[in-house]
């Protein structure tokens, strides 16, 4: 009873460990974030980084999708349902990708977009992981994977820039694009 008790308290305290590492490790990330500024290069210079490097700076949801191609949950991201004015940056290198003005609710569960800001500031790559053809949007400068971009968005382009919200974040600003 004592060893299960002290095993189970163990445990706890490691988890509790983990946890406030991960906590740190988050907020530190996010001050990083919160001293962003916004810059619209007219050429963009690209920023090519190790794996581990890019391990090291973002944190491990950021890195599944950025850097992994991954997918966060629908309605799980802090950005899907926000109404603030601003702009929507890559979470990796800060390069300015969707003004809030080209937002729109497209019932998805992630923010979408109908166009970014600069069309030079995202690419596109045929992805035909899942059994299909789809067009997956990455950054242009650092090649994050942010989302997909679809064809059944509203006017005046008809496109959905569908984004995961981790890839994202986001400064608030009047600035217009």
């Amino acid at each position: 009873m004592k060893i299960n008790t002290l095993i189970l308290v163990i445990i706890s305290a490691a988890g509790l460990t983990a946890c406030q590492a991960q906590e740190t490790s988050e907020s530190q990330n996010s001050s990083k974030k919160a001293t962003l500024e916004l810059n619209f290069p007219e050429e963009i210079e690209e920023v090519r980084k190790k794996e581990e490097d890019w391990k090291e700076e973002l944190t491990e949801k950021e890195f599944y999708v950025l850097r992994e191609q991954g997918t966060e949950r629908a309605y799980s991201g802090e950005y899907w349902d926000l109404k603030e004015k601003g702009y929507y940056c890559c979470a990796a290198c800060g390069l300015p990708l969707f003004h809030s003005s080209t937002k729109f609710r497209s019932g998805t569960g992630w923010p979408s977009f109908y166009k970014p800001v600069d069309k030079d500031y995202v690419g596109e790559v045929e992805d035909r992981s899942l059994g299909m053809v789809r067009t997956e949007v990455i950054c242009n400068r650092c090649e994050g994977h942010l989302g997909h971009v679809f064809n059944d968005g509203p006017e005046p382009t008809g496109l959905r820039y569908c984004i995961n919200s981790v890839s994202l974040q986001f400064v608030p600003s009047d600035r217009k694009p």
